[in-house]
């Protein structure tokens, strides 16, 4: 019974260590897109359908998103 218990405390350790490592490296992901001092993105140069996406969806467009790192971006699905 005490090992089962043991194990069950180890998963616990393991799924909370892995928790905060992952909100953690979350945290830290910087993108093309800043935020303002009242916490919302600069949609300086947006088009009017591009905000009304942001505001209404959520979604940022793919020139704003994209990183440094995807800078050879071709603009395919897939990345084929």
């Amino acid at each position: 019974m005490e090992t089962k218990n043991t194990i069950i405390w180890i998963a616990i350790g393991v799924l909370f260590v892995t928790t905060l490592f992952l909100t953690f490296k979350t945290s830290s992901i910087t993108g093309a897109a800043t935020q303002t001092s009242n916490g919302r993105i600069d949609t300086t140069g947006w088009t009017e359908n591009e905000i009304m996406n942001y505001e209404m969806h959520g979604t940022i467009p793919v020139k704003v998103s994209r990183s440094a790192s995807a800078s050879n971006y071709n603009g395919m699905v897939g990345g084929c």
